[in-house]
């Protein structure tokens, strides 16, 4: 039998995640269905049962359940525990595992498809929900110089750079948590993971942010990512949008489920001109 996977969320319809997962399925010589499951709001907990009734192997998880699919599982990796939220779910006999790729998409998408190391940069991580909550711990390994967490609720991103303190002293990263208006200037590296590109809200913080030249990062994708991308443009700096991040968080995903590795690099290339996105 086909082994069934999907992708859960609330907006869901934009997800390219089906045509990701087929391809690589195609490259890798692996039989597995992947749909999309659009999940109301209060019945997150109940979509992932009926799921896995069905047969269902795994699904990865979008907005705004990650916090709730880490609540739901049996087991978790340390990485879903640092961040306590979950984008990828193992559906298995002995019970729900969790995980968390985000992060490792996003690294892996800065440092190999962008090609921008970051370690001894100063960056900064707009946003502290279930999408900022899973790439901090990932970008503290590579050891920038300075991390700064800015949300609107400043609350929210002291708790997050709180949980990951001794992770950053044990990377000598400095590591601090502000509101979105205090940010301070020049960084090198700038990922927005509010929900500002998805809402169709303003950029969350000033111009100032931004080095000449920096690479700044939405981790959003599609018209979703047009306004953060072309403000960084028309402030100097190098805008990029989350596809990269996606097709490699992904990446790792499949490589959890199915045991093997797929091309990424080559699926990310396919999936831009397919969607006429520049790199």
């Amino acid at each position: 039998m086909t082994d069934l996977y999907c992708v859960m969320g609330n907006p869901v319809a934009h997800s390219k995640s089906p045509w990701i997962h087929a391809r690589f399925a195609e490259l890798t010589g692996h039989s597995m269905q992947y749909g999309k499951r659009l999940v109301p709001m209060d019945g997150f907990k109940a979509a992932v049962l009926q799921f896995r009734n069905e047969g269902g192997k795994g699904c990865n998880i979008t907005v705004p359940f990650k916090f709730e699919a880490a609540a739901l599982a049996d087991h978790e990796s340390p990485r879903a525990a640092l961040a306590r939220a979950s984008n990828i779910l193992s559906l298995r006999d002995d019970g729900i595992h969790a995980d968390n790729t985000d992060g490792a998409g996003l690294v892996h998408d800065i440092q190999r498809n962008a090609g921008v190391a970051l370690v001894g940069r100063n960056v900064l991580l707009l946003g502290a929900g279930g999408a900022a909550a899973g790439v901090l711990g990932p970008l503290l390994m590579q050891r920038p110089r300075r991390l700064v967490v800015a949300n609107r609720t400043l609350a929210k991103a002291e708790e997050l750079a709180t949980r990951h303190t001794a992770l950053a002293q044990s990377m000598g990263t400095e590591l601090c948590a502000l509101a979105l208006d205090h940010a301070p200037d020049a960084f090198d590296v700038v990922v927005n993971g509010t929900a500002s590109s998805l809402s169709g809200a303003g950029i969350p913080v000033p111009a100032r942010v931004l080095r000449p030249g920096a690479l700044a990062v939405d981790m959003m994708y599609g018209p979703a990512a047009a306004g953060f991308m072309q403000w960084a443009r028309e402030h100097g700096a190098t805008a990029r949008d989350g596809l990269g991040m996606l097709v490699e968080q992904a990446a790792e995903a499949f490589e959890i489920w199915r045991g093997v590795r797929p091309p990424s690099a080559r699926v990310l290339g396919e999936l831009r001109k397919t969607l006429e996105v520049p790199g």
